[in-house]
């Protein structure tokens, strides 16, 4: 199978580095990843502007671009086969819940959906080492047909692991919303610039029934689909009810 590998990690990071040297025994990889840390780059992709890519392998190239961006250009070109599947991570770092609205490395892998490639996000729910990140490998390794297999065009597979050297029984989550306490940190310079930074305590989550959140908390492996194409029926049921002015008069 032919794999396209990328993250907001930068290239460099150990999750996709040892993620890249367990799958290229059996599979051809291509890595196609940010020069440098783009989490929290969210969606967006480069337009207008070219975007640079430096080939640093026979299989690999550091993109100045947008993890986004390495998926989009790998997908139309810059990879000259066929990718038969999209895998974005390790992450280290979890992307529980509303955290893939923010994250680099779900939007990888969903613009690896939006080019109809199977594809998956995976996470290491730890903000600082020690990283353990066998487990994790070990499982994407062995898994990887399998996810590939019950893939379908309208969704991206959300892994997050724990971080815990034991093994951690996979169970199906969905995604919670996660409870941000950002702060606000600001300081002027002597030429009188303000500065402002977003800092805070680490988000919690919603302990709702079925959660991502609640899973890794357990020690279990959570693995959420996620919809490409947001819906809501219950909300779109309450407008559809609701009374718009729309003419005249």
């Amino acid at each position: 199978m032919t794999i396209l590998l990328s993250n907001d990690d930068g290239i460099d990071s150990p999750g996709l580095r040892l993620l890249q040297k367990a799958l290229e025994i059996d599979h051809e990889v291509w890595v196609v990843a940010p020069d440098s840390n783009r989490s929290g780059f969210s969606h967006s992709i480069t337009l207008g502007n070219p975007t640079k890519f430096k080939q640093l392998g026979q299989r690999e190239y550091a993109s100045g671009g947008t993890p986004a961006d390495c998926v989009l250009h790998a997908c139309l070109g810059l990879v000259p086969v066929g990718i038969d599947m999209v895998v974005a991570g390790i992450n280290l770092g979890p992307n529980l819940g509303t955290d893939i609205v923010y994250s680099g490395t779900a939007a990888a892998a969903r613009q690896g959906a939006f080019m109809r490639k199977p594809a998956v996000a995976c996470s290491l729910s730890t903000y600082n080492p020690p990283y353990h990140l066998e487990f994790a490998v070990e499982f994407m390794v062995k898994n990887l047909m399998r996810i590939r297999d019950l893939w379908s065009e309208d969704h991206f597979l959300n892994i997050n692991f724990p971080n815990q050297e034991k093994p951690a029984e996979p169970v199906i989550t969905i995604p919670t919303r996660r409870i941000y306490e950002d702060e606000l940190v600001r300081f002027t310079s002597p030429q009188g610039d303000l500065y402002s930074f977003i800092g805070g305590q680490i988000p919690g989550g919603m302990m709702e029934e079925g959660s991502d959140f609640g899973a890794v908390e357990a020690g279990f492996t959570s693995l959420s689909p996620v919809l490409i194409h947001p819906t809501n029926h219950e909300v779109e049921e309450r407008y559809r009810e609701a009374s718009f002015f729309w003419k005249s008069g």
